[in-house]
C-alpha cells in the first residue's frame, strides 16, 4: 500500500487575499451580483485589452449567450470539435442548431483548420465556427479567421482552457467575435463556478448583459435606481455572484505568475519524461501555452499495459490523473442523435485511446512534480516491451 500523500489531479490555489475578499463580501451583505462582479469585469476587460467583459456563472452559460447574441437559430449549423467537453456542443443544441464536428490536428489536438475549409466548401447553412483552445494551446486562428471572413461566419471561441493563452503575440480573447472563459475549480483561474464573456462588439455585449439575467434591461449593480425594471426578452439566470467575483479579482492578479509556474512544471515534465514510450505535448510556435492541461500520449505499441492500467497504477501510487476527453461522437446522446460511428473522427479516437492528463497547478510543489515524474518513469520502464 502506498503511504505517501495523495497528489490530486487538480487543486485550486487560493491565498489569504482571496479569503479576505470573500469575508469582506459576506460582511457587506451583497452576496449575489453586485459591485465586486462589476469590478471583476472591469479588471478582466483591462487584462484582455477589450472593451466589454461580462461575468456569468459558467463557461457553458457564456457560450449559450454568445451564440444567442450572434443570432444562431434553429436549423443553423455551427462547426466545432468532437474532442471537447460536451458543453461546447450542447449549447449549439440549446438553440436548435446543429453541431458539425471536425476532426483534430494530431499534434495540437485542436480543430483541424484544413478540414474546416473542406466542410465549408461542401456544406451550406453554416453560420459560425466554435473552436476550442485545447489544454491551453491556441487554435490556428489565422486560418480560422480567414475562413470566417471568406464565408461570412462568426467566430465564438471556447477559451475554457486558455487564460492566458497567446496566438502570434495576441492574447486569446482579442481575436474572434466573442470569447468565453471558464473559472471552474480546476481551471487556470478558479472561482468555484463561473465564467466570463468578452467582446469588442457593443451590440453583442448589450444583448449578453440583458439576456444573462432574465432579459432585464437595467443593471442589477445599482440599488439606487427606482424599483421599476423592464423585461425585454425571455432571458436566463446566468449571473455571477459577488462571492465568486471576490475570488476572481485576486486570481486574475496572479494570472501571469500562475502561468509562469505552470510553464515551469510543464518544462520539467517534458525534460523528466524524455526517453520513455510516450509523447509529450507539442508546442506550436505560434502559441504561448496556458498549460491548463499537460497531456501525454502513451505509445501503447511499445507497452505491455493499456492506458487504463497505467491510470490504475498511478492511482495506486497516490497520484491523480484524468483523460481529456472522451470524444463526443462516442457519447450516447451524440452517437444516437447523429448516427455517428467510432471511426468518423479517427484522429480524435487515436489521441483519446492514448491520452493521460498529469497533475499541473501553480501550488504543486517541486517535490510532487518529481514524484509524478519518478512514478511515470517506473511504471513505463517496467511495462516497456
Amino acid at each position: 500500500m502506498n503511504n505517501s500523500k495523495f497528489i490530486p489531479f487538480a487543486l485550486p490555489c487560493l491565498g489569504e487575499a482571496e479569503i479576505n475578499e470573500v469575508v469582506d463580501t459576506l460582511r457587506s451583505g451583497w452576496l449575489t451580483t453586485g459591485p465586486k462582479t462589476k469590478r471583476f469585469e472591469e479588471e478582466f476587460a483591462q487584462f484582455i485589452g477589450i472593451p466589454y467583459a461580462l461575468a456569468v456563472n459558467s463557461c457553458t452559460a457564456g457560450l449559450h449567450l454568445a451564440l444567442e447574441a450572434i443570432g444562431i437559430q434553429p436549423g443553423d449549423k455551427v462547426i466545432t470539435t468532437p474532442y471537447t467537453f460536451t458543453a461546447t456542443a450542447e449549447v449549439i443544441r440549446y438553440l436548435g442548431a446543429t453541431p458539425l464536428f471536425v476532426d483534430i490536428d494530431p499534434n495540437t489536438f485542436n480543430i483541424d483548420s484544413q478540414q474546416i475549409r473542406h466542410l465549408l466548401e461542401n456544406i451550406s447553412g453554416i453560420k459560425a465556427i466554435l473552436p476550442v483552445h485545447f489544454g491551453g494551446q491556441a487554435c490556428d486562428m489565422s486560418a480560422i479567421l480567414a475562413l470566417a471572413n471568406r464565408y461570412s461566419l462568426k467566430v465564438v471561441e471556447d477559451a475554457a482552457h486558455a487564460l492566458p493563452t497567446y496566438y502570434q503575440g495576441h492574447i486569446i480573447g482579442s481575436l474572434g467575435d466573442i470569447t468565453v472563459y471558464s473559472f471552474y475549480v480546476t481551471k487556470t483561474l478558479a472561482t468555484g463556478e463561473g465564467g466570463m464573456v468578452v467582446t469588442a462588439n457593443p451590440d453583442y455585449a448589450e444583448r449578453i448583459r440583458v439576456m444573462r439575467l432574465h432579459g432585464i434591461n437595467r443593471e442589477v449593480f445599482d440599488r439606487n435606481e427606482a424599483w421599476f425594471y423592464e423585461v425585454v426578452a425571455p432571458g436566463f439566470k446566468y449571473n455571477l455572484t459577488d462571492i465568486a467575483a471576490a475570488l476572481g479579482i485576486h486570481q486574475l492578479r496572479q494570472a501571469h505568475a500562475f502561468l509562469q509556474r505552470r510553464s515551469a512544471i510543464a518544462a520539467r515534465y517534458t525534460a523528466g519524461l524524455a526517453g520513455l514510450p510516450l509523447q509529450t505535448p507539442y508546442l506550436h510556435p505560434d502559441s504561448t501555452h496556458a498549460w491548463h492541461l499537460y497531456v501525454i500520449q502513451l505509445k501503447l505499441e511499445d507497452l505491455t499495459i493499456d492506458r487504463n492500467t497505467f491510470i490504475e497504477k498511478m492511482t495506486a501510487a497516490g497520484i491523480g490523473t484524468s483523460v481529456h476527453f472522451i470524444p463526443l461522437h462516442l457519447q450516447k446522446y451524440w452517437r444516437e442523435c447523429y448516427h455517428f460511428q467510432p471511426t468518423d473522427f479517427p484522429v480524435a479516437i487515436k489521441v483519446y485511446q492514448r491520452a493521460v492528463s498529469l497533475p499541473i497547478y501553480p501550488c504543486m510543489s517541486d517535490t510532487d512534480v518529481e514524484r509524478v515524474i519518478m512514478t511515470v518513469r517506473q511504471i513505463l520502464t517496467e511495462a516497456h516491451r
